[in-house]
This record gives C-alpha cells, structure tokens and sequence, in this order.
C-alpha cells in the first residue's frame, strides 16, 4: 500500500486507477477497432502481425499520454526520444494508414482520460467504416486493359492498332514503345477501356490477325489472356 500510495504521490497527476481504466479501455476500444479492419479488409494483404501493432499501439499511446500529463517539459523529452524511430515497412494500403490514426487518437483520448470521448468516437467512425464496406461507397467499376503487341520492326502497323482500338475501345493511350529482340520486332503498349460489349478475346483476335502471327497480350485487372 505504501509503494502504491508513494507512486501516486510521486505523479501527482495519475492514479493507479487510472492507469488501469486506461489501458484496458484502451485495449478493448483498440480490439474493436482492429476487429472492423479484418471484417472490411479485401485484398489479400491482410497480416496478422499488423492487428496486432493496432492493438499495441492504442495501448502505448495511452500510456505515453498518462506519462506526459500536462508536463510541457516531459513532451519535449518525449518527442526527442521518438525522433530516433523509423518505421522501414511500407503500407500495402493507404487505408492501413487511417487505421494507425484511429488508434493513435483512441489512445490519446483514453490516455487524457476522455473515456466517453474514446467510447463514442470509436463506436460512430467504425459504424461508418462498416457501413462504407457494406455499400461499397465509391467504388469505381470502370477497369482498364494493358494491351501490348509486337510487331515486325520494318512494318509500319501503327496505324493498323490505331483502328482495331478505336473498334473496341472507349478511350486509349501509348504509354511506351521499344524494340526487342534483338531489334527484329517491336513492341507498343497500350492503356485501354473496352466498349460495352465487347471482349478481351474479340481484340485479341483483330491485332492478332494484322501482326502477322506475333504476340498479343492483354492483361487485365482479374486475368491475363496471352496468345
């Protein structure tokens, strides 16, 4: 009890109570946050080590703020002795950035002890979170085709693309254009958005027929047809 008491006395600014108010409502604020990242995650980057950090994460900012209180000096202290980390691992994606925030803040506030702030914030930002993943809000259904074709390098068939793309595409763009081979062909790429109703496999067979056998390959976002 006197070890307790001295500790108390020694902050002046923290109890063990509201040590132990914050930490755990910080873990538990910072588990439901990390259970609505898996639940709307999609691609197949999804690491479980990168939950795990969530959930540490929003458990060290709260007690970095408890340890900071309203001490302007041991702010500064603090933020020399982070300015010695570096985080190496890039994101996979930019959401994963906002999910650091959101705990970050949750920490903050649990740590400053604005537990209803923390509560209520957490709650109202994953509903939304949800419920953006549920209707899929603003989501862009347009998907682009590369499209690349090699042909015979003394062969000006430039032209020749230029028409089979304006057939079956809506919009598109050269991006580059090289010889390969040793120079014997060369090879022009290009970004395109296929008209309604018309296929991957429908272009494919028109540039195949004006290259004089060589390779056409489009790639899409799902799959890549190669003849």
């Amino acid at each position: 009890m006197d070890f307790l008491t001295n500790f108390t006395d020694l902050s002046g600014e923290f109890s063990v109570a509201d040590i132990a108010i914050s930490l755990t409502l910080s873990f538990v604020l910072s588990c439901v946050i990390s259970l609505v990242y898996r639940r709307t995650h999609r691609n197949v980057s999804y690491s479980q080590s990168y939950v795990q950090t969530l959930i540490v994460m929003g458990m060290i900012i709260a007690m970095i703020m408890l340890i900071v209180g309203s001490n302007v000096a041991r702010a500064f202290a603090l933020v020399g002795a982070l300015s010695i980390i570096r985080f190496r691992n890039a994101l996979k994606e930019t959401r994963d950035v906002g999910y650091i925030f959101l705990v970050m803040g949750v920490g903050m506030a649990c740590g400053t002890r604005f537990y209803l702030l923390a509560v209520i914030a957490t709650a109202v930002i994953c509903l939304v979170l949800l419920i953006m993943h549920r209707f899929d809000w603003f989501a862009h259904n347009v998907q682009r085709q590369v499209v690349k074709v090699q042909v015979p390098a003394h062969e000006d068939m430039a032209g020749d693309v230029d028409d089979v793309l304006i057939r079956h595409t809506d919009e598109y763009e050269q991006v580059s254009i090289e010889t390969i081979r040793g120079g014997a062909l060369t090879e022009m790429t290009y970004t395109v958005r296929l008209k309604k109703g018309k296929s991957a496999a429908g272009l494919l067979g028109e540039l195949r027929d004006i290259t004089q056998g060589q390779q056409v390959t489009v790639l899409t976002g799902y799959d890549q047809t190669d003849l």
